[in-house]
């Protein structure tokens, strides 16, 4: 929903040797191991996080593939673990709340300064909320982005 990716690419390789080039190997970001197995016709990036012991919120990465003539289009889809999903969508339901009701007593004629209040904690939550996003998530799935576009 909110935190999925999709990137779409064409590469001059055909889908077997693309698909051999993936499967079986191992990818590291920041200390934490990536395998990289076939699931029915997609490949499937999964991190192996059974020993992490900070909160971490990870992608899971779907790499489906097209033969295009003598080409391969590839989708690679970029979703976060259904685990790790919640906390993220408390902060934002919780920065929803700060705006409306911001806005609601801004409207009502109630006192201007908890409005603004109200209004600055949700911008600044939000804020740090999407910068560690950006710093973590959003790396893993820049990361594996690339690993996957080097690969050809």
């Amino acid at each position: 929903m909110f935190f999925t990716r999709t990137q779409k690419y064409q590469f001059p390789v055909p889908q077997e040797t693309f698909r051999n080039r993936l499967i079986g190997n191992h990818l590291t970001i920041h200390n934490l191991d990536f395998e990289i197995y076939e699931y029915g016709h997609k490949i499937t990036i999964v991190p192996h996080a059974e020993n992490v012991k900070d909160l971490t919120t990870l992608p899971i990465t779907d790499v489906a593939m097209q033969e295009d003539g003598n080409a391969t289009r590839i989708t690679i889809t970029s979703k976060m673990r259904k685990i790790d999903y919640g906390g993220p969508l408390l902060v934002i339901l919780f920065c929803a709340f700060l705006l409306i009701a911001g806005v609601i007593l801004f409207f009502v004629g109630g006192e201007p300064q908890i409005s603004y209040t109200m209004l600055a904690l949700c911008t600044l939550v939000f804020t740090i909320f999407w910068v560690r996003l950006e710093l973590g998530y959003f790396d893993y799935v820049r990361k594996i982005r690339n690993y996957i576009k080097s690969r050809v």
